[in-house]
């Protein structure tokens, strides 16, 4: 992957961020894009500071015309892009009948829209080259009901079948576009849907009341663990992989 360049949503914290650091540590160039420009200039900031190639962008990527410009912007400064990891994402906690029509448009936006939006503008410039991999962060959520997530896991399923269907229509360009499906994570998404700061060890146990099994592993996944997977997917090593949903969460959906 030395001397490629990566297209990164979401990249001010959590797993885009991680992403961003594991890429520019190996000799990709990145933009690393996020709708808050105060935060990403942070996390970009310790990368420069590293001696990592990596540019800020800060973009809503729930606005098509945003994202076109978006993109043509990278590749007018940094060159043709090679890679991009589609990780920005919301999460909105209601049951389902409680939703309101603006937790239902706001996760649909970024987590589905944003994918569309960004995997399409990418993709239409890396059809001519013949070349180039997507990988969007998706979640175990898009095929395991969840108490209180129908909105998250509605959008990541969409966002799943989405990115396969669009990897089945570019297969014939040598344009590769996988999923990578984590569980629970060590990022603030996590840490906000518990009250009481116990969200690890909440995620590991399990709940019996809500129908949620815990995690085998007896860990909640890094931030860290994703990146490796999606670094992964994105390399020669995973040149005969495609179309794939890789499940990164301890064995709490079972192996399902």
């Amino acid at each position: 992957m030395k001397g490629t360049i990566a297209l990164v949503t979401g990249a001010a914290g959590g797993i885009g961020e991680a992403v961003v650091r594991l890429l520019a540590e190996r000799d990709v160039t990145v933009a690393a894009v996020d709708l808050d420009p105060d935060r990403l200039a942070t996390a970009v900031g310790k990368l420069t500071a590293d001696g990592h190639t990596v540019r800020a962008y800060p973009a809503d990527v729930t606005s098509s015309r945003e994202v076109e410009q978006l993109v043509d912007t990278v590749e007018r400064d940094l060159g043709p892009i090679d890679h991009l990891v589609n990780a920005a994402g919301v999460l909105r906690l209601a049951e389902a009948h409680a939703l309101t029509d603006q937790d239902w448009s706001t996760t649909f936006g970024v987590n589905t829209n944003g994918v569309f939006f960004t995997s399409r503008a990418v993709v239409n410039r890396m059809i001519p080259r013949r070349r180039g991999a997507v990988v969007t962060v998706a979640s175990n959520a898009a095929g395991t009901a969840r108490d209180r997530m129908a909105a998250y896991a509605a959008s990541k399923a969409a966002t799943t079948a989405f990115t396969k269907c669009l990897g089945l229509e570019v297969a014939r360009h040598n344009i590769r576009c996988n999923v990578v499906a984590p569980g629970s994570t060590d990022t603030p998404m996590l840490h906000g849907m518990h009250t009481d700061h116990g969200a690890a060890a909440a995620s590991i146990a399990g709940n019996p009341d809500t129908y949620r099994v815990g995690i085998p592993l007896g860990k909640i996944a890094r931030p860290e663990d994703i990146a490796l997977a999606v670094a992964f997917l994105l390399s020669d090593e995973a040149g005969h992989i495609t179309m794939h949903s890789l499940t990164v969460d301890g064995g709490a959906t079972l192996g399902v």
